[in-house]
């Protein structure tokens, strides 16, 4: 300031020298400055994709817009629209509804105790664990970590005498909700756009990881689990559940049948979850008893939370209904209390389905002159809505979409075969992120993907200049190369012009590395990089999915698709581990 000051008032060329001089070095420092900086952010983050990705977000994208909350007022109207939403789902339930008798099978006891843990176990579990940030907690979870040596012992008493005993202490019961945005496209200033999420004191998360670990390996080992349910699981993903479904659709199409994809959606599935309910079935449906169940009625007994955004909080009331989103044992506990729906919807022979966590998949597919079977359809929503309003569970009717995939003269026939469900058809339906189209090419898919990439890629080559170039390529594979990669298993029904256009995404992606211009051939330049095309990305997902399967190692609704081909004579090709495709009925 004082230089150019002095130029101002002199006009001498030798000042204004100087001040060019400063303000190159000036400019220089807050380069050096801002390439430590995001290398020292990509170096610390580039083994933790999501942390990197949300972070580079936060800098080079618009803010997300949050819950707008500025008073200890506006955290108790969400506090009351929380409670008041379970209320009213729970008071539109007829009597009549509770009053119908549910299935309940016969289940021997495969729990009825948890092991208490060793303090070599649990430190290891502590180690695994992220850090995480909750108003409750005496210690940060950071601090919590490093001083587990001295303070383990003690911790490693209270988590065992809770398995033992069968009780959890009141203070591991407490939760401070956070309302989190369910999409960016809501209106933040609606209190529906935002969901719950609870933040638990650190501790409580180390006891339930250990109960989840015990609970998981009996579930696994006595084959508990809806195997059409992926939602939670290991092994399990979206990528998965939507493979299973595409191929069958496609499998009947190929065959000339048509095809009807719904897709139900619950309201406020996680909080309105009955404790009386979920407690029977995990003694009747899981197999339950002793402490170990003893433990799960305390845990859910006398719950509390409050709703918390910065240095506002809303009074605290008890939580009487649901499961918490954000915990350790929420969500596998809600997979749990859905069990009793896998008897309801199997029992319907002709019609599939499909569970993510609370989105359900049902599909019927039919010969063209076999427009009554859609009847069946009917009959089988209003099992699953009977069986939802005994279990405090609400279709969200606006929300429920209907694709069908049938030849173009055929749609009309099927839409007015369809009566009451025909308003819910949709041209295309985004399932489970993935975009279905009715004669599921996934071109829109497709480009939507190449529009949301071409963003992310101007973004980021703003910041091309204070990279390093291992630094841009982890970026770029953080937010490129995971968007290509994700469901591409599906991408086998990719026409080649749509394969052309995910591999311009990433041909632009290899250019921006290697500051190449647009006229440079690109395949020298992926050979160079070790990048494989898409097209040779997508084989090589199958090729995964295949070998994970052969070892026993993929889920079970799609590993059943697969089965090891057996002459039945002796040929040359017997011991050329060839593989039969299963052709669902």
């Amino acid at each position: 300031m004082k230089i150019e000051h002095l130029w101002k008032k002199t006009h001498l060329h030798v000042h204004l020298l100087h001040l060019k001089d400063l303000l190159a070095s000036f400019n220089s420092a807050v380069r050096d400055a801002r390439v430590s900086y995001f290398s020292n952010l990509v170096s610390q983050t580039k083994g933790n994709p999501k942390v990197l990705f949300n972070t580079i977000s936060s800098i080079v994208s618009p803010a997300s817009p949050t819950a707008s909350i500025h008073s200890v007022a506006d955290c108790e109207n969400f506090l009351s629209f929380f409670v008041d939403q379970v209320k009213k789902v729970r008071s539109s339930i007829s009597p009549s509804a509770l009053s119908l008798p549910l299935p309940t099978p016969t289940r021997p006891i495969i729990l009825d105790s948890f092991a208490p843990v060793s303090l070599p176990e649990l430190t290891k579990l502590v180690n695994s664990m992220k850090t995480s940030a909750c108003p409750l907690d005496i210690l940060p979870s950071s601090l919590f970590k490093s001083a587990f040596q001295s303070i383990g012992p003690s911790v490693l008493s209270i988590i065992n005498a809770s398995l033992v005993s069968g009780q959890v202490p009141a203070y591991f019961k407490n939760a401070v909700i956070h309302p989190l945005l369910k999409k960016p496209s809501l209106d933040p200033s609606l209190h529906s756009s935002f969901r719950p999420i609870s933040k638990l004191p650190f501790i409580s998360k180390i006891l339930e990881k250990v109960v989840a670990k015990q609970l998981t390996a009996a579930l696994d080992e006595h084959n508990i689990y809806d195997s059409f349910q992926s939602g939670f699981r290991r092994a399990h993903s979206t990528e998965t559940a939507l493979l299973r479904v595409s191929n069958d659709l496609l499998t009947h199409s190929d065959a000339g049948d048509c095809s009807v994809l719904v897709l139900l959606d619950l309201t406020a599935a996680f909080d309105t979850v009955d404790h009386h309910l979920l407690l029977e079935r995990l003694r009747d449906w899981v197999g339950l008893s002793g402490t170990a169940l003893e433990w799960f009625s305390s845990y859910l007994s006398e719950r509390s939370f409050s709703v918390a955004v910065s240095k506002f909080r809303s009074s605290t009331t008890s939580l009487t209904h649901g499961v918490p989103q954000g915990s350790v044992l929420g969500p596998l506990l809600f997979l749990l209390y859905l069990l009793p729906l896998q008897h309801i919807l199997s029992s319907f022979k002709g019609i599939s389905y499909h569970l993510y966590a609370d989105d359900i998949q049902l599909y019927i597919s039919f010969k063209p002159h076999e427009m009554s079977k859609l009847q069946l359809l009917h009959t089988c929503l209003d099992s699953i809505k009977t069986w939802m309003a005994g279990s405090f569970l609400q279709l969200n009717e606006d929300k429920t979409e209907i694709l069908i995939c049938a030849p173009d003269k055929l749609v009309p026939k099927v839409r007015d075969s369809l009566g009451q469900l025909a308003s819910h058809t949709k041209p295309s339906v985004r399932n489970l992120g993935v975009t279905f189209d009715p004669a599921l090419t996934l071109d829109s898919h497709v480009s939507s993907l190449v529009r949301s990439s071409f963003f992310h890629l101007r973004n980021i080559a703003k910041l091309s200049p204070i990279l390093s170039r291992s630094e841009l390529e982890t970026v770029l594979h953080t937010y490129i190369s995971s968007r290509l990669d994700h469901c591409n298993s599906l991408f086998t029904c990719l026409s080649k012009t749509s394969l052309n256009r995910l591999q311009v995404v990433q041909n632009a992606c290899a250019r921006l590395l290697t500051k190449s211009s647009k006229h440079t051939h690109i395949t020298p330049l992926l050979l160079q990089l070790h990048w494989l095309p898409v097209n040779f990305r997508v084989h090589f997902k199958i090729l995964v999915l295949v070998c994970r399967d052969l070892h026993g190692q993929a889920p079970s609704c799609i590993g059943n698709l697969l089965s090891t081909y057996t002459p039945s004579t002796s040929l040359r090709s017997s011991d050329q581990s060839l593989l039969v495709v299963q052709h669902q009925a």
